[in-house]
């Protein structure tokens, strides 16, 4: 039997909001092993003017605890 934990990153891209959550599980990866899955909980982002200037993401973490 497996033993999961979860944990809640928050990232951010200038670019959109895949890549935020790509950020988001390369720096999850930085200090956790064996992640599994990784849900996006929510996206916002920053509005400067008429431009948005970063997306923003709020990514659940799912990974196997040795």
């Amino acid at each position: 039997m497996a033993v999961l934990k979860v944990i809640e990153i928050l990232a951010s891209s200038k670019d959109s909001w895949e890549d935020a959550a790509r950020n988001a599980v390369a720096e999850a990866s930085k200090s956790v092993k064996n992640i599994r899955s990784a849900y996006i909980r929510e996206q916002s982002c920053v509005v400067d003017g008429n431009n948005i200037t970063q997306f923003r993401v709020n990514v659940k973490i799912t990974f196997e605890v040795n």
